[in-house]
């Protein structure tokens, strides 16, 4: 069986179909920091885990629900951007 894909389809790699390879790369080290920061800090079980939820979870929810299709470092880039040069989006015509 032959699949044809159209010459503008972008056909992208991704873990489990799901999420880009960058963006679960980036989950990742963000995961192993907090991690480790928290290993380094508490010494309470609970306290970890809620640290590692109130931090990685919001991150790993917009990398499944993503922004339509947008890879997360393109994302962030965009609103840093946006942060340091808010005139530049607001009043350009």
């Amino acid at each position: 069986m032959k699949f044809i894909f159209p010459q503008n389809y972008n056909f992208k790699n991704k873990f489990l179909g799901v999420i880009d390879y960058t963006t679960a790369f980036v989950n990742l080290i963000w995961d192993i920091i907090v991690f480790t920061i928290s290993n380094l800090l508490f010494s309470n079980w609970a306290l970890k885990i809620f640290i590692l939820v109130i931090f990685c979870f919001p991150l790993l929810l917009f990398s499944f629900a993503g922004f339509n299709g947008e890879n997360i470092i393109y994302v962030f880039s965009y609103f840093l951007r946006f942060l340091l040069r808010q005139k530049l989006f607001l009043y350009k015509k």
